[in-house]
């Protein structure tokens, strides 16, 4: 399967409390009715110190403000990604794998709001290098404030809300495929087919025989990505999305999972080397580590929707992962 060549498309002080006296100057203690002036007391506050240091009630309020995500750096990001994946792919590969970015991102955004989990706004990731163009995006989340369930709705929802437009692309660019000889394409690079896409490729297009190859333009282009992202993210490791799943389906005892699947991926890197190109990834899960911290409630229940619906999403990886995404051009 080839994309259409992606390269060449044109297309964000607190004000010190004021002393509660309408001049801002402590008013002067007045002597005693005996006229016998008094030094002041030691429990006397310093004028200065009034005007310097909030009230106990004003740090309390602080304290109790909620997190207010930074801006300026999340957005300059975005932008920086918009444009790498315009420079690589034209406008409508970058408004595709944009949204798809956004939805993800927002899933886990929204959910993290609604359980009063602190989140930053998404960290795009610009890559102004072809074929992608981008590394897809991270959101920072305050460990252990939400209890079982609520890592279960912040970690399976971004996948969820991100597959949607990652499938409609990939219907829109398989439905305007074009199917061309790898003759022809000799030069142009193919990409791996997922599961799931070749299913799609087959209802639409029937088998495609071994000369020739399918050609799924901008938008498909930005649906496999999707899947490549999404894929990758439900990983049954660590922080990954699929490693929050996994600890919300099985507590501690995912651990042992991350750390079999860690292991399998080590044997299949050292015995098949067209893996090869996923010994970074590989490097990078292990220096993260497979162990996921505690929730603030692992009791929490989860009911048997979510537990099925946990399970269906990490399976997913079966269907919409392949093992080898790019395929050299010809010689």
């Amino acid at each position: 399967m080839n994309p259409t060549d992606p390269a060449n498309q044109s297309e964000e002080n607190e004000t010190p409390q004021a002393p509660d006296q309408s001049t801002g100057e402590p008013t002067p203690e007045m002597p005693p009715p005996n006229d016998t002036p008094t030094l002041p007391t030691t429990s006397d506050a310093d004028p200065a110190e009034d005007a310097d240091e909030p009230s106990e009630s004003v740090a309390s309020e602080k304290a109790d403000e909620p997190h207010r995500p930074k801006i300026r750096i999340p957005i300059t990001l975005f932008l920086l990604t918009c444009a790498s994946t315009y420079y690589v792919g034209g406008l409508s590969y970058a408004l595709a794998i944009m949204t798809i970015l956004v939805c993800h991102e927002s899933g886990h955004f929204l959910q993290a709001r609604r359980y009063g989990v602190h989140a930053s706004l998404p960290y795009f990731l610009p890559v102004p290098i072809p074929p992608i163009g981008t590394f897809g995006a991270v959101i920072a989340m305050e460990a252990g404030k939400g209890d079982r369930r609520a890592l279960f709705d912040i970690g399976i929802t971004g996948p969820i809300a991100g597959l949607i437009p990652t499938l409609i692309a990939c219907y829109i660019g398989v439905a305007n495929a074009e199917i061309v000889s790898k003759a022809a394409n000799r030069f142009a690079l193919e990409l791996g087919e997922p599961l799931i896409l070749q299913w799609m490729i087959q209802l639409k297009h029937g088998v495609i025989p071994d000369h020739m190859t399918v050609v799924i333009g901008p938008i498909g282009m930005a649906g496999w990505v999707g899947l490549l992202i999404t894929s990758l993210n439900l990983i049954p490791v660590g922080q990954l999305d699929g490693g929050h799943v996994l600890y919300a389906l099985l507590r501690r005892r995912a651990h042992y999972v991350a750390q079999a699947v860690l292991l399998i991926a080590l044997v299949a890197l050292v015995f098949f080397p067209a893996l090869k190109n996923w010994t970074l990834m590989l490097f990078l899960l292990i220096l993260v580590g497979p162990y996921h911290p505690p929730t603030a409630d692992d009791n929490a229940r989860l009911g048997p929707v979510r537990v099925i619906l946990g399970w269906l999403i990490l399976a997913f990886v079966i269907i919409g992962f392949t093992p080898t995404p790019f395929i050299l051009p010809m010689r």
